[in-house]
């Protein structure tokens, strides 16, 4: 007998409003832990060069504009890689109760999330969600999807129990 594998239903997909709503919290949130780091890196300078160390001041002061946009890129890919890789859900999704998943409502490989992550630096992506349905190119492109959490386990939970009618149990 082979085993049913469950396939994500288009009406799981989360809508526009809950992904816009991730990314205005995944914004701030990003936005605010890159000010607590703006304001940790001078007194850790200060720290190091009190302790001979001054090299680090030196780099860190004399870093050009593209270098500074360079650590921004690399800190929020490394949010978005690092949550989704360990949870399945940034603090936006964890939030609002939504998961990323691949088409079966698993959790993707590390892989896939770091495709994942990667997409988001196409640029104009961010304007992707205005197409339809609501996936943006990260999602489409790395064939994953943004669901409500709650939601897929009940369906999941539904379909597992669904193929068990029938079956005879052995004792």
């Amino acid at each position: 007998m082979s085993e049913s594998v469950y396939v994500l239903e288009e009406d799981l997909i989360s809508s526009r409003k809950i992904r816009f709503l991730n990314y205005l919290i995944d914004y701030i949130f990003t936005y605010a832990a890159s000010t607590v780091l703006g304001l940790v890196i001078p007194a850790l300078v200060k720290v190091l060069d009190s302790v001979g160390l001054t090299g680090f001041g030196f780099w860190v002061f004399n870093a050009g504009s593209w270098m500074i946009i360079f650590l921004s890129v690399l800190m929020i890919t490394a949010y978005y890689v690092v949550a989704e890789g360990v949870f399945g859900s940034t603090v936006g999704k964890f939030i609002t109760g939504t998961v990323v998943v691949d088409e079966n409502g698993n959790k993707p490989g590390w892989g896939i999330i770091l495709k994942r992550s990667l997409c988001r630096l196409i640029p104009f992506e961010i304007f992707s969600f205005l197409g339809s349905p609501s996936r943006d190119w990260h999602d489409s492109i790395s064939n994953t999807y943004v669901v409500n959490k709650k939601d897929l386990e009940n369906e999941v939970k539904l379909f597992h129990e669904f193929n068990l009618i029938g079956n005879t149990e052995l004792n």
